[in-house]
C-alpha cells in the first residue's frame, strides 16, 4: 500500500519549507495495520479525537485519495442509517476529482470513558464498522482495514491472525519514529498535536478572565450597534475597525512568542490584547464589508501574525458573544488555508459551522479548501467584488450575501 505525497497528504506545504517541485515527491509503503495506525496523524496534520476517518483507496497499490473526517455519533441506533451517508460521501467527492475509489480504510478513533478499556471501545464500535464496511461493499469499494484506535492501541476489526492483530490490541509506536513520521518531516508538513488540542486554541477562555470580556462587551456593544445599524455611521465604525485591525497586527508582527508550548504562546498573545480592544474588533467585524476587507488585504508575511489575532479574538468571544466567534474562526480558517495550513484551516472552517450552521463565507471557504481550490482565486474574487463596490461607489445592501454565494 503506497502513500504518494502530493496526492494523499490533504495539504501542501508552506512556501518555506516547500520540497524543490523538480525532485522526485516521497513515497512510503504502509504494509501492515501498526503503519496504517501510525500513519493516521500525517494523514490529516493532527490526531483525531473522537473521530472517524474514512480514506479512499486507488489502484492495485492502494494509492490513498480522499478522506473524510466527522465525529462518532453517539446514537447507535442511527448508525444504520448513517454509514451509507458516509460511504455515499467518500465516493462522490472522490468522483469529484475524476478518480472513484476502489477501496476504503476505516479509523475509528475514541478513548475509553471512566472504568472502561479500549478493548470495550472497539467492541461498542463493531457494529458502526459492520454497517460501514457494507455501505462501502455495496458501492464497490471494498474495506480493506478497519482499525480503531484507543488507549495507546490499535485494534483490527478485519485481520483475522491473532499473532499479528491479538484480540487486546497492539501498542502504537511511538510517535515521530515511524517511516510515515520521516516521510512528512521531509515533505515539509506539519503536525498540530491534536484535534482537541487545536480546537482548543479557538476556545473562549473562561472565567475570571471572560466575566470581565463579556461586562467590556456589553458596554461596547451599547455605544456601537446603534452606529452600525445606520446608514451614516456604519462606514465610519468600518474605518475605525479596520485601523485597530491594523494597529493589532502590527502590534502582534513585533511581539512574537517565544515559549515553546501552544499554551504559553496563547497566553503571551492574549496578554497582547485590552478588553476594550478586542471589544471593538468582534463587534465591528460583525460587518460583513469590513470581514471580507479583512480577509483580503492578510497575505504574505502578514499569515503567522494574522492567523494568531484570529485565534486571539475568537478566545475573546466568551459567554453570550460566542456566536460573535463565527466571523473570528472564518477568517482563522481563511488565512491558515491562504498560507498552506489546510489542518488548522479544516478545524477553523469547521468550529465556525459548529457555532453557526448557516454561516455563508464559512460553508463557502469551507467547501472550496475541501475540494482543493486554489486559494489565490478565492482572494482574487474577494479583491474583485471590493473593486466593483469602489468603482460602482455603492453601500452595503442585503443583497451582499448573494454576493458571497456568486463569489
Amino acid at each position: 500500500m503506497t502513500h504518494h505525497d502530493r496526492e494523499s497528504r490533504g495539504n501542501e506545504p508552506t512556501p518555506s519549507s516547500a520540497p524543490d517541485p523538480t525532485s522526485p515527491q516521497p513515497s512510503v509503503s504502509l504494509r501492515d495495520p501498526s503503519e496504517l495506525a501510525e500513519a493516521l496523524p500525517y494523514l490529516l496534520g493532527f490526531y483525531p479525537d473522537d473521530s472517524l476517518v474514512v480514506v479512499a483507496l486507488h489502484g492495485e497499490r492502494g494509492r490513498f485519495g480522499g478522506r473524510l473526517r466527522i465525529g462518532i455519533p453517539d446514537d447507535e441506533s442511527g448508525w444504520a442509517a448513517f454509514a451509507p451517508q458516509i460511504a455515499e460521501c467518500l465516493e462522490t467527492s472522490s468522483r469529484a476529482r475524476g478518480d472513484r475509489p476502489d477501496g476504503a480504510l476505516i479509523f475509528l478513533c475514541q478513548e475509553p470513558g471512566e472504568g472502561h478499556t479500549g478493548r470495550d471501545v472497539m467492541e461498542r464500535l463493531h457494529p458502526l464498522v459492520q454497517q460501514l464496511r457494507r455501505a462501502c461493499g455495496e458501492l464497490e469499494m471494498p474495506v480493506y482495514e478497519a482499525l480503531c484506535l484507543s488507549e495507546g492501541r490499535y485494534f483490527s476489526y478485519c485481520c483475522p491472525d491473532s499473532r499479528c492483530c491479538p484480540p487486546e490490541g497492539r501498542p502504537l509506536a511511538q510517535s515521530g519514529t515511524s517511516a510515515m513520521a520521516v516521510a512528512a518531516a521531509y515533505a515539509g508538513l506539519p503536525m498540530h498535536g491534536s484535534l482537541r488540542e487545536m480546537e482548543k486554541r479557538l476556545t473562549p477562555l473562561g472565567p475570571p478572565f471572560a466575566e470581565e470580556q463579556v461586562r467590556v462587551l456589553d458596554s461596547v456593544s451599547t455605544e456601537l450597534s446603534p452606529r452600525m445599524l445606520s446608514a451614516e455611521g456604519r462606514p465610519q465604525v468600518r474605518t475605525e475597525t479596520l485601523a485597530l485591525l491594523g494597529q493589532l497586527l502590527e502590534r502582534f508582527q513585533r511581539c512574537s512568542p517565544t515559549a515553546e508550548t501552544t499554551l504559553g504562546q496563547d497566553a503571551h498573545d492574549d496578554g497582547l490584547l485590552s478588553h476594550d480592544e478586542c471589544a471593538a474588533a468582534i463587534l465591528g467585524l460583525q460587518d460583513r464589508e469590513t470581514r471580507d476587507q479583512a480577509a483580503e488585504w492578510m497575505e504574505g508575511a502578514d499569515v503567522a501574525p494574522a492567523l494568531r489575532l484570529w485565534r486571539a479574538l475568537a478566545r475573546r468571544c466568551a459567554g453570550p458573544y460566542l456566536g460573535y466567534s463565527a466571523a473570528l474562526l472564518t477568517l482563522a480558517g481563511w488565512v491558515a488555508w491562504s498560507g498552506g495550513d489546510v489542518p488548522t484551516a479544516r478545524v477553523a472552517l469547521g468550529l465556525a459551522l459548529r457555532t453557526d450552521p448557516d454561516y455563508l463565507f464559512a460553508q463557502l471557504l469551507h467547501h472550496a479548501c475541501n475540494e482543493g481550490l486554489d486559494p489565490k482565486l478565492v482572494r482574487q474574487c474577494l479583491r474583485s467584488e471590493e473593486g466593483l463596490k469602489e468603482a460602482e461607489g455603492r453601500r452595503e445592501t442585503p443583497d451582499d450575501e448573494a454576493d458571497d454565494a456568486a463569489c
